[in-house]
């Protein structure tokens, strides 16, 4: 795939993640510059621009030290059972965040507002940044701490210097997912009743459809999502974090743990009680329980079918619609690529609603016969999980010498050749973690697919919600409960990866 090809791949894909923002510009425009003042200068906008922002920095904090203290402590000491408490520590992205949410008001009833939404989220999206920092750790070359040391540094001045600078893109690249995530969350904190932008806007539309104050809300959110983009540039910085050669092949020893071992394991087993345990045990309280409980088999197989089939599809679609942006980020850093790169991020601060009502807007506008097509359902699908494709590729790519490419290049092969032969090879295990989050996002997905999806169509997490919201909990545990269970391989494979290491 040569540049001009990527470039024209790349676009397509920013294109389609401005689809939603073009909609609510073009809304914003019939409004006029008064009738927005109107509608955003108001007590009520200024609340949840407070309340967002705060359960953002604050879950995006808690998710940075957290995921970073759990990837430290698996990867780098003599934790007991490392292995299985880092497979542990990926597993709570199988679980929806609105099933962890209704499992701890379940648990604890007077779990919401502020408090509960920052425990929420927090157990919901810190594998977000443990497992990208995971993967860094179990990559990196320790003997670069070694001449550190040798130089006259501490062990903690080493790591400070050597280790977090390393870390830095993995860590701020999950917390970044972690924000974009809390912009576009609903249901979780809905059901938390924290009211946040994002929450009010589903309020609107569900009183007004596409209602003006919907729509003004909805810009907000862009301009939230635009300021998490510049932190992240500034953060992250350019310095190349890439070498030729994979460093010392020895293994090395872990730092031992000491008299901290015995807090250590208390502290990650609470932890995964907390993120893991909680939810499923009130899924399988629901089971057993629950006087609604039944066990529909054949509806149960159809939305198993559907969401498995609807999530390996749109994995794929957006790992390689979203692979020439994070290329181009990386071997081609200018004022293009980086546009592209920041644009493609745009969707998924959105709620799947509006992204849904964009793409509707259009459909029947330009192309009627795409309305209610699994098309389109992918295409939203895109729009909302690039970024999370975005962000493994991305330090994937960091990680990968581009000097590998320009000597395959040298001797005579073409683009094509060198994207099969050498590029593809060595980001597969960074591709299939891409694929692997944006199917665990797909197969969980609520909005878009309810406005979306094909008459008659309905995944496991529509039917869970339809039968969640007319309080039939029991009946919605089995559906609930296989969301889990599909979406453990995926869970698994983003462990595998980070156990393989990122070669640098």
């Amino acid at each position: 795939m040569g540049d001009p090809l990527r470039v024209a791949v790349a676009s397509a894909a920013a294109l389609l993640a401005l689809l939603p923002v073009g909609y609510i510009a073009v809304s914003a425009v019939l409004l006029g510059p008064r009738g927005i003042v109107d509608l955003v200068w108001r007590p009520r906008v200024g609340e949840l621009l407070v309340n967002t922002t705060v359960l953002l920095v604050a879950t995006a904090t808690a998710c940075a030290v957290l995921g970073t203290a759990t990837a430290w402590v698996t990867e780098r000491t003599d934790l007991p059972g490392a292995p299985v408490w880092g497979a542990l520590f990926a597993a709570p992205l199988a679980v929806p965040a609105f099933v962890t949410s209704y499992a701890w008001v379940s648990v604890l009833p007077g779990v919401d507002g502020f408090v509960g939404a920052l425990v929420v989220t927090t157990m919901s999206y810190f594998p977000l940044v443990h497992l990208p920092v995971a993967a860094v750790l179990r990559g990196l070359d320790r003997d670069q701490e070694d001449v550190a040391r040798a130089l006259g540094l501490s062990a903690g001045a080493a790591a400070v210097r050597v280790v977090l600078p390393a870390m830095r893109p993995a860590i701020v690249g999950g917390a970044l997912l972690v924000g974009l995530h809390l912009l576009a969350e609903y249901g979780a904190l809905a059901l938390l009743r924290y009211p946040t932008v994002t929450v009010a806007i589903y309020d609107l539309f569900e009183s007004t459809f596409a209602g003006p104050g919907a729509i003004v809300l909805a810009g907000v959110l862009v301009v939230l999502c635009l300021v998490l983009l510049a932190v992240d540039v500034a953060l992250v910085g350019r310095a190349r974090r890439a070498r030729v050669g994979s460093g010392a092949a020895r293994r090395r020893a872990r730092t031992p743990l000491g008299a901290a071992r015995v807090p250590a394991l208390l502290g990650v087993g609470l932890l995964v009680v907390a993120a893991l345990g909680v939810p499923l045990a009130s899924l399988v309280r629901w089971l057993l329980e629950g006087r609604s409980t039944t066990l529909e088999a054949g509806p149960l197989l159809t939305a198993t079918v559907t969401s498995i089939g609807l999530g390996l599809l749109a994995a794929a679609v957006t790992t390689a619609l979203t692979f020439p942006v994070a290329w181009l980020a990386v071997r081609r850093p200018g004022r293009l690529p980086r546009l592209l790169e920041r644009t493609a991020y745009l969707g998924n601060a959105l709620p799947g609603i509006v992204v849904a009502l964009a793409l509707i807007i259009v459909a029947i506008r330009l192309v009627p016969g795409l309305y209610q097509t699994t098309p389109l359902l992918i295409t939203a699908y895109a729009i909302l999980f690039m970024p999370l494709a975005l962000v493994n590729l991305r330090a994937a790519l960091v990680r990968l010498p581009p000097e590998l490419e320009d000597v395959a290049h040298g001797l005579g092969s073409p683009p094509a050749a060198v994207l099969v032969r050498v590029t593809a090879p060595l980001l597969a295990r960074g591709a299939g973690a891409a694929a692997a989050l944006v199917f665990l996002a797909v197969s969980t997905e609520l909005t878009a697919t309810l406005l979306l999806a094909p008459t008659g169509t309905t995944t496991l997490a529509t039917a869970f919600w339809g039968k969640a919201t007319a309080l039939a909990y029991g009946a919605a545990a089995p559906y609930a409960a296989t969301m889990v269970l599909i979406s453990v391989p995926a869970a698994f494979l983003l462990t595998r990866h980070v156990h393989a290491g990122v070669r640098t």
